[in-house]
């Protein structure tokens, strides 16, 4: 059953109830950058499993911030179970379209929450999304590159590492003006 017909305690907005939505989208998203960093991980391409490790611990401190910024606000709140996520691919290419897709997908969604918030004169809540605005702007410039690179490289994965070893495109650590997370990030 959705969030959304669940009966979430309190007065609820709609821009809540999608946050609570998020939520799952976000350790979704963990879940599937944790597939592809096993399947790199087990192919022997640390740098590639190592990036997509950061993207999975990011995801999860996505989540863990939209669950603070609803324990600030006094909304209820229910952690979800996860969408499935693909473990198998046939080459390295697919794997990062796929983790292009799901960074274009995220936008979508939060500018669809920046909706929602404006929508309802919730300027606390739209000021909250603003970082996740931004982050996705990166997110989809990094993981482009990550695949112009990949394709580039047609086939040989060690250019690839030691393109991720030379560029650092996630820095891992605390991201700059984030906001707080749930139990502190990762």
């Amino acid at each position: 059953m959705s969030v959304s017909a669940k009966k979430i305690a309190g007065n609820v907005s709609e821009f809540h109830i999608l946050l609570q939505e998020q939520v799952r989208n976000e350790l979704t998203a963990a879940q599937q950058y944790l597939a592809v960093a096993v399947w790199f991980d087990k192919s022997d391409y640390p740098q590639l499993a190592r990036h997509f490790y950061r993207q999975s611990l990011e995801e999860r401190n996505h989540a863990m911030m939209i669950v603070r910024f609803l324990i600030d606000n006094g909304v209820e709140v229910t952690i979800p179970g996860v969408d499935s996520v693909r473990n198998d691919f046939s080459e390295p290419a697919e794997v990062v379209a796929l983790a292009l897709q799901q960074e274009r997908d995220v936008a979508e969604e939060v500018n669809a929450l920046v909706k929602a918030a404006r929508a309802e004169s919730d300027y606390t809540g739209e000021q909250f999304m603003l970082w996740f605005l931004g982050e996705q702007v990166e997110e989809i410039a990094q993981m482009s590159t990550l695949l112009n690179v990949v394709r580039r490289s047609k086939g040989n994965l060690f250019d690839v590492e030691n393109f991720l070893a030379r560029e650092a495109l996630t820095a891992g650590g605390p991201e700059v003006g984030a906001p707080r997370a749930a139990g502190g990030a990762l």
